[in-house]
């Protein structure tokens, strides 16, 4: 069974067999997450980045992780290049980071707010869509154990901890309901 997690901290310091970048499709490394992955992992990544890009929006590809502590980086592409994203492109290309995470082998993976931010969706949808897709995809038969947001300060923390809260319990009133 896949378990969903949520913590306050900074992906690229994260020990998962995957972790997730906010891409655009050029798979060029700017600026947010994608910038500290560049930073923290080293040049190998970009370089892998540019053998395999462009790839299409809402699409996703895998490159090895460099000198970060996890084992490869998932980059999915919420946008495209000085563009914005969108909640169709997030759902999308986290879904397809999900289910080439699952393809790779791994068991864990560590995924930020896609789409925030840079990608200019506000927080409060972004976690809406994110905790949606990724309840989705523990229901299916897979071999990821652990889904972990990842989130960068306590506002973004927050709003994804009220909206998980918020999706828990109207569950458990469509089951008190159901009785």
């Amino acid at each position: 069974m896949t378990r969903i997690r949520l913590l306050e901290g900074d992906l690229t310091e994260q020990e998962v067999d995957a972790i997730v970048n906010a891409a655009n499709s050029a798979l060029v490394l700017g600026s947010g997450v994608a910038g500290a992955i560049a930073s923290r992992g080293g040049p190998s990544i970009g370089e892998e980045c540019a053998r395999i890009g462009p790839i299409a929006v809402g699409e996703a590809a895998v490159t090895g992780a460099g000198n970060l502590p996890a084992r490869r980086v998932i980059h999915a592409a919420g946008m495209p290049p000085g563009g914005r994203a969108s909640e169709e492109s997030v759902r999308a290309s986290l879904r397809a980071a999900l289910e080439l995470a699952d393809r790779e082998g791994a068991r864990s993976i560590a995924i930020p707010a896609i789409g925030a931010g840079v990608g200019g969706l506000s927080m409060q949808t972004c976690a809406e869509i994110s905790l949606d897709e990724a309840r989705r995809f523990a229901e299916t038969e897979n071999g990821i154990e652990e889904i972990r947001f990842v989130l960068l300060g306590e506002p973004a923390y927050r709003v994804f901890e009220m909206v998980d809260d918020a999706a828990r319990i109207e569950a458990q009133m469509r089951r008190l309901r159901d009785r």
